[in-house]
């Protein structure tokens, strides 16, 4: 053992040994398909909002082409997946928001990066319907 700059006593087979088996343990365990047929359920379902950024140094004309050639609007929305909401934020690019079953994240997480990549960053942000709280508090505070 080595004595570290902070005074505490460092063992660096213990510390490869837990590299080790973090790097090793990531790997065994299956991935499981997503089920194409799972519609979203109360409870089963997440939103999650999407910021599709524009690359700004290219023109539009070329980003849609790369969109079309690259079949985004074929593949996104995948079929089943339910479009809350879909706008366009001038200076950023376009911002949706899809309800799904939380067992199709990956699948949607695919559909972007083979489709999506290139003509837009991408940001994720798991959201949650709030709307309903939201105005019961307001008419509560009201009162």
């Amino acid at each position: 053992m080595k004595r570290g700059r902070n005074g505490s006593w460092i063992s660096w087979m213990t510390i490869a040994a837990l590299a080790a088996a973090l790097l090793l343990g990531g790997g065994a365990h299956a991935q499981t398909e997503p089920t194409s047929s799972a519609a979203p359920t109360p409870d089963n379902a997440v939103m999650l909002t999407i910021f599709f950024k524009h690359d700004q140094s290219r023109p539009l004309g070329e980003l849609n082409a790369q969109l079309e050639r690259q079949g985004f609007y074929k593949a996104f929305p995948p079929e089943g997946v339910e479009v809350v909401s879909w706008y366009v934020m001038m200076g950023i690019g376009q911002v949706v928001t899809l309800r799904l079953p939380a067992s199709r994240l990956r699948e949607v997480n695919r559909v972007i990066e083979n489709s999506a990549w290139g003509a837009y960053h991408t940001e994720f942000y798991p959201t949650y319907d709030y709307k309903a709280v939201g105005i019961g508090n307001h008419e509560k505070a009201k009162q």
